[in-house]
């Protein structure tokens, strides 16, 4: 076959293709709380959780005003690029498009899905689901994953419903056909569990922002989820 009849390439993997190649290999989703992270900032935690090999990171500030927020997004997007990690910003697409992080993670008051992927193509859109008529919404409205949570008693969500639990995961996950993340209450001592009803992807804030060593826990999750 000469060079003028050979067939062209395959076209290029789409960005947000790529970012979720690189989601899918995470395993761990630290997500962040200055505010449950043990009089440490948020940037110390991230840091530390790089250094152990995270590569998946969202960052959720509730309580901080938006310039604040854009400013801390910044110096995020500058340290997880430099390892090669992913950042998603819990709510605001703005600042997630702003700063040239790789996703939002939307709760169900937030920004419709539709909307954020006519916005932003090439993000990653993750939802908040708390059952299966959720989480199937959110893939028909062009979710990239979906969250099932909350799993275990948490203080860091309000939360006056009955907690899913590893029953609630399974009733749920087969419905489930784009990557999904589970999160709520989550320690190590969970994690076999998680892996044996099918998670792949664990959403983790105190069990890292909180512990005395931040780095080890993260590198204790993170061999646990590989083991399993």
């Amino acid at each position: 076959m000469t060079v003028a009849n050979r067939p062209p390439p395959p076209p290029a993997a789409t960005l947000h293709a790529r970012r979720l190649a690189r989601f899918r290999e995470a395993g761990l989703y630290l997500v962040t709380s200055e505010a449950l992270s043990a009089g440490r900032s948020t940037l110390e935690i991230v840091r530390a959780a790089l250094d152990a090999g995270v590569t998946l990171f969202q960052l959720r500030e509730k309580e901080r005003p938006l310039r604040s927020l854009c400013a801390l997004a910044e110096e995020a997007r500058r340290l997880t690029a430099r390892y090669g990690a992913l950042l998603i910003v819990n709510d605001r697409l703005d600042v997630a498009l702003a700063v040239g992080a790789d996703g939002v993670h939307l709760g169900q008051d937030d920004l419709p899905l539709p909307h954020a992927r006519r916005l932003a193509p090439d993000l990653i859109l993750g939802a908040s689901t708390h059952d299966t008529v959720e989480a199937e919404q959110a893939q028909a409205e062009g979710c990239s994953y979906v969250n099932i949570g909350p799993l275990f008693p948490t203080g860091t969500k309000a939360w006056s419903s009955a907690f899913l639990g590893v029953d609630g995961l399974r009733a749920i996950a087969p419905h489930v056909c784009v990557p999904f993340t589970v999160m709520g209450g989550i320690k190590l001592h969970h994690v076999p569990e998680l892996r044996a009803a099918g998670a792949t992807t664990l959403a983790v804030v105190t069990a890292v922002t909180a512990a005395p060593d931040p780095g080890a826990a993260a590198r204790a999750l993170l061999t646990a989820i590989r083991a399993g």
